[in-house]
C-alpha cells in the first residue's frame, strides 16, 4: 500500500484494541479527525504547521490504517466513545475538534455528548449536513461489496487501477484531483479486515437514499459552541451546497469556502487551511460548559424557521452567509 509509515506513529491500548495515533507538538490541543476509509496520513500536509502553536492529536480510527479492526461498535457514538477514551489515556481534558468527511459527523457527535471536552468544532468537507452523497460511498452498503472488492483488489488489477487514478488525478481537470486519496482507499481495501470495518461503518450512517445521520435537530446547540465550516468549492463526494446547510442549521458558525479544492482543502491548499483553522481558535474563546445553559438550550429546542412558500421547506442560508476563503 502507497500510505507510509509515519515516523512519529504510536500506539495506546484501550478497552483491549490497539489505537495508532500521532501526537505533535505543545499548546492547547487540536484533535484531527479523518474521513472514511482514510487514517491519520491525510492530516500530513497541515500537522507540522498546526505543532507550532498547537498539541496536534491525529488518530486513526478503530477500523482504520494502523489501528485494530475488530468485530465492533462502529457507530458514529462509539467512534464519539472511543476519542473520549483515547484522549483520556493520554491526559487531555478538552480540545478544539476538527473532523474531515465521516470524521466531521464523528466530530459533531463528540461535541454533542461531551460539550465539557469540545472547546470549539472544526468541519472539514463533513457528513452529516445533508443527505446527499457520492454513489461510491452508497454503493459500499451493497451485498456484493465484499466479494465484487475481493476480486477487484486482487494484486494485478488494484496496482493498474491505482496506477490509473493516481495519473488522472495529475491531469490537470478538477474534478479528478481527489483520485489520488481514492487511489490509496482503493489499496486499503486489499485487507479483507478493512473492507469488513468500512462496510459496518457505512452502513451505520449511509442508506440507498444517502445520508441517514445528521446534525440538523441538534444544531441549535452550536449557539454554545464556536464552530468552522470548511469546504472544497469543487468538492464531488459531499456537495459544496452542504456549507450553506451549515450556514442555516448554526448562524453562529464560520463557514469558509475555499477556491479551487475538492473533497481534501487540506491537503489542496493546506497552508490556506492552517491559516484559516488558526485564525478561528485565535479569535474565538474555547467553549465553557454550563449544565444550566445547555439545559435551558434543550427545554427550549430549536427554533422554527421561516417556512418557503415554494418548497414547503426551510431557506438554506443566502448566498452572502458563505465566505469564501481568499488567498
Amino acid at each position: 500500500m502507497r500510505r507510509r509509515s509515519t515516523p512519529h506513529l504510536q500506539h495506546v491500548t484501550v478497552h483491549g484494541h490497539r489505537r495508532a495515533y500521532v501526537r505533535r507538538g505543545s499548546g492547547p490541543v487540536v484533535l484531527l479527525l479523518h474521513g472514511l476509509a482514510c487514517d491519520h496520513t491525510t492530516w500530513d500536509p497541515v500537522i507540522e504547521s498546526l505543532a507550532r502553536t498547537h498539541t496536534v492529536i491525529a488518530p486513526d480510527l478503530l477500523g482504520h490504517g494502523a489501528s485494530d479492526k475488530p468485530r465492533a461498535d462502529y457507530s458514529v457514538g462509539g467512534y464519539a466513545n472511543g476519542m473520549r477514551d483515547l484522549l483520556t489515556v493520554l491526559g487531555i481534558d478538552s480540545a478544539t475538534v476538527v473532523g474531515h468527511s465521516f470524521g466531521g459527523g464523528v466530530a459533531m457527535q463528540f461535541a454533542y455528548q461531551y460539550p465539557e471536552r469540545t472547546e470549539r468544532l472544526v468541519l472539514v468537507g463533513s457528513g452529516g449536513l445533508g443527505p446527499e452523497v457520492s454513489p461510491a460511498i452508497r454503493a459500499i452498503t451493497t451485498p456484493g461489496f465484499q466479494q465484487a472488492m475481493g476480486v477487484l483488489t486482487l494484486p494485478g488489477v488494484r496496482h493498474a487501477t491505482t496506477t490509473a487514478m493516481r495519473l488522472l488525478a495529475r491531469s490537470g481537470v478538477s474534478q479528478l484531483r481527489d483520485l489520488d486519496e481514492v487511489a490509496d482507499i482503493y489499496d486499503s481495501f486489499a485487507d479483507p479486515r478493512t473492507r469488513a470495518a468500512i462496510r459496518h461503518v457505512v452502513r451505520a450512517v449511509v442508506d440507498w437514499r444517502g445520508q441517514i445521520v445528521t446534525m440538523a435537530d441538534r444544531a441549535y446547540l452550536t449557539e454554545a459552541m464556536p464552530m468552522l465550516v470548511v469546504w472544497g468549492a469543487e468538492d464531488v463526494v459531499i456537495p459544496v451546497a452542504h456549507a450553506s446547510n451549515a450556514g442555516a442549521l448554526a448562524p453562529t458558525a464560520r463557514v469558509e469556502v475555499i477556491p479551487n479544492a475538492g473533497h481534501f482543502p487540506h491537503k489542496d491548499h493546506p497552508q490556506r487551511f492552517v491559516k484559516v483553522v488558526r485564525d478561528f481558535i485565535r479569535t474565538t474563546a474555547p467553549a465553557a460548559y454550563d449544565r444550566d445553559r445547555w439545559r435551558d438550550l434543550l427545554e427550549e429546542g430549536a427554533p422554527v424557521p421561516p417556512v418557503h412558500a415554494a418548497a414547503g421547506e426551510p431557506p438554506l442560508a443566502p448566498v452572502h452567509a458563505v465566505r469564501r476563503a481568499g488567498a
